[in-house]
């Protein structure tokens, strides 16, 4: 078939989207597939061209490997949905709703799914007086990998309240979610839809242990910042939440293709301190990701997940 990777895009892990299509395409290609590469463009003017461009490759399917704004937030979705152009991953509504991270919560906690509480704030009202007690975090409604969150501690160096001139999330969005700090484990659990029923399967439960600070961009994407414990070593009632945590929440927003749920689990709760922090719908796949980790640990190829994809985008 044809499959146009598309790749690049304009937010905040641009770079990282290239090396995940990049890995893609040899994956597709690999498979016999006759493969273009498009980069949706580094700014939001390039995207004027983007339908164009991407009807000049003559795809029989889009394998979407942008992460953040607009490939990963409906955007791009609706106007392949109006091209009529199938591609892998979530659509429209659910890419819209898990991105934004308080719109996730509206929908996944009444399903059952426990989430930390928290609230909006506007980001011009944190130098008067913090929004929740410390220890807590502050990050984007809309971003993934991490970007821009920050953990405000009586320890740390933003001031009590935070000071203007402390760099922070606050100076880059008008808006942040305050969310109450979750002390203990970083987990994560990926969701891949099962062929041909396409029910979503949990694959397996990482424990991330960042060699300093926390599990931030940095830790997320450079070699040898962060050490993934997969399966995670932790009490195998907390495996199973995990688990059925993780496809609750997959099932709930309509995902499709592949998901990738976020926890923080504190020990000292017993199972009751397992979180989720959010849903990603366009999960990397570079060779630092987690989602080809674990479906190696279920004994999937990168090659044969991508063409798993590709199958499911065309179901």
């Amino acid at each position: 078939m044809r499959v146009t990777v598309l790749k690049g895009g304009w937010s905040a892990e641009r770079e990282v989207s290239l090396v995940s299509g990049k890995g893609i395409a040899e994956a597709a290609r690999t498979l016999g597939h006759s493969v273009t590469e498009l980069d949706l463009g580094a700014t939001a003017a390039d995207g004027a061209s983007f339908p164009a461009r991407l009807l000049a490759t003559k795809p029989d399917v889009v394998f979407n490997a942008l992460h953040g704004t607009p490939g990963e937030d409906g955007s791009v979705q609706g106007v392949m949905d109006l091209m009529g152009i199938r591609y892998t991953h979530s659509g429209v509504t659910t890419s819209a709703i898990a991105i934004d991270k308080e719109l996730t919560k509206k929908i996944l906690v009444p399903a059952g799914v426990k989430m930390p509480g928290g609230r909006i704030v506007r980001s011009d009202t944190l130098h008067e007086r913090d929004p929740l007690p410390r220890p807590y975090v502050l990050k984007p409604v809309n971003e993934g990998s991490s970007v821009g969150v920050a953990i405000v501690t009586d320890e740390s160096n933003y001031g009590s309240p935070i000071a203007r001139s402390a760099p922070g999330p606050w100076q880059d969005y008008p808006e942040l979610l305050a969310e109450p700090f979750i002390a203990g484990l970083e987990l994560t659990v990926a969701v891949l839809d099962h062929l041909p029923t396409g029910i979503g399967e949990p694959l397996a439960v990482t424990e991330l242990k960042p060699t300093t600070g926390f599990y931030d961009y940095e830790a997320k994407y450079t070699d040898g910042r962060t050490l993934h414990v997969c399966p995670a070593d932790i009490p195998p009632m907390v495996t199973i939440m995990a688990l059925e945590q993780a496809a609750l929440a997959h099932r709930a927003l309509g995902c499709v293709g592949v998901s990738r749920s976020d926890f923080r689990y504190d020990p000292a709760q017993g199972p009751g301190g397992l979180y989720l922090l959010e849903v990603n719908t366009q999960p990397g796949m570079t060779p630092l990701s987690l989602v080809p980790e674990q479906a190696r640990v279920r004994g999937i190829s990168y090659e044969a997940l991508v063409g798993r994809l590709i199958e499911r985008a065309l179901a």
